[in-house]
């Protein structure tokens, strides 16, 4: 019996071209090709009651258990089918990376072994990709060792050395040596598909395993923080550089409340927490490829307004339209394939451009180090920054029906000029240090006027409101203000009376397009915690960080919501955000590396 996904059990594969969820019983149930934001031809996730179509399982015969995991430091999945009378199978699945003839191999292409274990294990495999949106199953044709999906104008042929007359008619037979598969593009496979699918095995583990040991974890919670900086990279695009929220779209953010969208675009802001998160690891790699998308839409915007997101092709317009064939996740539709809000005008992007740029006058160790171009380039970012400070937008949770002059996207403004400052000062440019100074110092100005509020003794979310969100926790990160700064302290102390609900936290309290907000969002709990531990509630923001990590799926990972009042999760899956959480807070709270020497 195939595990149902409801509860987010699932677990990411891919190689940052193409990516996939497996859920806990091997079934391949969310796809697109021929990347992240294309076709979902595995679609099973959003499929309501049709989970026999938009998916690839393989069903043991008598099967009554099933015990996935992750190969050590990679994103190769091995998941361990039982059967009552004892026979067992293992199902290997991975996308294939590792650099080969001087570049990465990364074929838009799912790989999966089926390996004997134990017994005569007899398994049925149900390959049904769908095409348009999943309006219809894909046509086949077969071929002596393929079958050909005829998928739009991205055509997927399974090449196998399991006998394909079985596969087509859905017939069970036994396994008693390895089986190979290899759904990949419409073209001949070259070499023995035996021989190659296991060098793409072991040529894959071993580049993941090589990145992971490159990184510079925090002592504790080694684990935890692995699994989502892998899980992190597999959210780049690497082709463009380009990094999206999530794998998926339209899982709601709550049940039944429409709140439907579609994440898998590049959200400057969350591809900015995400390569913060990932440069405190020493993940160069991410961050250089990152730095040159952003580089290509300064270009595009040529000094005029950025949005807050792109595709990963870096294309403005993503018309938002709903899925008509598909049900959504666990019959909670609409399905919405691209988002509405690009069109909407949210200022913080500006110093979400500014302040991972900032790094490449920095750090010598990237391979192009950013120059006086470069600069200019961002000066141009900078002044619309300063243009649009005191100006309303739609502030970063994306109202749809209003605006305001929000705080963090003020602050976010004042970043920008601040490190701009910085800039100019490290590469030689008295004039432009001062230049830049002196707006960031007339930016914190009106922030303190316009955003404190005395009748209420803190900061509001909006110039003029007294309201709170949690985004205004971040003015410590950003370096606006110290957390011991008595109006952070009523501040911190104000949001966590009106938005903390026990163990986690709210981004506002106040409705919304959709009415009152009802679970709680992963990645303001991060922010609690780390609020917490700033303020000396070290002990504290601990307990709570370990609560949080119990909320984590079984494959180590969260999505962006949580039902605070029975711990179910929701939103889209995995959210970069709340992986970025994990990675920060471990590194805030955990024991240095010379305690155990």
């Amino acid at each position: 019996m195939a595990e149902p996904v409801s509860d987010l059990s699932l677990w990411p594969i891919g190689n940052c071209q193409v990516s996939a969820l497996v859920d806990g019983a091997a079934g391949l149930v969310w796809g697109c090709v021929p990347r992240v934001d294309g076709d979902p031809v595995f679609c099973a996730l959003m499929n309501g009651e049709r989970q026999d179509e938009g998916v690839w399982r393989f069903a043991l015969e008598g099967q009554v258990r099933a015990i996935p995991r992750y190969s050590r430091n990679t994103p190769i999945l091995v998941t361990r089918l039982e059967a009552e009378d004892g026979s067992a199978v293992d199902i290997i699945d991975f996308c294939p990376r590792a650099q080969r003839s001087g570049r990465m191999y990364r074929p838009v292409a799912y790989t999966r072994i089926v390996r004997p274990v134990a017994g005569s294990p007899r398994i049925r495999m149900n390959l049904s990709p769908m095409r348009d949106h999943g309006a219809e199953r894909a046509p086949t044709t077969r071929g002596t060792n393929h079958i050909r999906y005829l998928i739009g104008n991205q055509p997927l042929r399974l090449t196998t050395d399991a006998p394909v007359g079985y596969l087509m008619q859905e017939l069970a037979f036994r396994v008693e040596s390895d089986l190979h598969f290899f759904l990949g593009p419409d073209e001949p496979f070259t070499g023995n598909v035996r021989e190659s699918v296991r060098g793409m095995e072991e040529a894959t583990g071993q580049y993941w395993r090589s990145w992971v040991r490159g990184l510079a974890t925090p002592m504790d919670w080694q684990d935890a923080v692995i699994r989502a900086a892998i899980t992190l990279k597999l959210c780049q695009h690497e082709e463009t550089g380009a990094i999206v929220a999530a794998l998926t779209t339209s899982i709601p953010e709550a049940p039944h409340s429409e709140r439907n969208w579609d994440y898998r675009y590049c959200w400057i802001r969350d591809a900015y927490y995400t390569v913060q998160a990932l440069n405190r690891l020493g993940a160069l790699d991410v961050l250089e490829k990152y730095l040159a998308y952003l580089r290509n839409i300064v270009d595009r915007a040529a000094g005029g307004q950025v949005q807050p997101l792109y595709s990963v092709m870096g294309v403005a317009e993503l018309d938002e339209g709903v899925a008509e064939h598909l049900a959504g996740y666990r019959g909670m539709g609409p399905v919405r394939i691209g988002n509405a809000a690009y069109q909407q005008i949210q200022h913080d992007a500006y110093g979400q451009i500014v302040l991972p740029t900032v790094q490449g006058f920095f750090d010598q160790r990237l391979f192009r180090m950013a120059d006086e171009r470069d600069f200019e380039s961002l000066e141009s970012v900078g002044e619309v920054a300063w243009a649009m400070h005191d100006q309303p937008d739609a502030g970063l949770w994306e109202f749809r029906t209003k605006q305001l002059v929000h705080t963090y996207s003020a602050v976010m403004s004042w970043a920008a000029c601040d490190r701009l400052g910085n800039v100019a000062a490290r590469i030689g440019k008295p004039d432009r240090e001062a230049y830049w100074n002196d707006r960031a110092a007339k930016i914190r100005q009106t922030i303190e006027r316009e955003a404190w509020d005395d009748a209420a003794g803190h900061y509001g979310a909006a110039f003029g409101h007294a309201h709170l969100d949690a985004s205004l926790l971040q003015m410590v990160e950003l370096r606006y203000i110290r957390a011991d700064n008595p109006r952070f302290q009523a501040t911190f102390a104000a949001i966590e009376k009106a938005l903390r609900r026990g163990e986690h936290m709210l981004r506002y309290d106040s409705e919304d397009d959709f009415g009152l907000p009802e679970t709680a969002f992963n990645f303001c709990t991060f922010w609690l915690i780390e609020a917490l531990h700033l303020c000396g509630r070290s002990d504290e923001a601990r307990a709570l960080f370990e609560k949080m990590l119990a909320h984590r799926t079984p494959s180590g990972l969260l999505s962006e919501d949580l039902d605070f009042e029975n711990g179910e999760l929701w939103g889209n899956f995995p959210q970069t955000y709340s992986l970025v959480g994990i990675i920060h807070c471990a590194g805030l709270l955990s024991r240095g590396w010379d305690t155990v020497r």
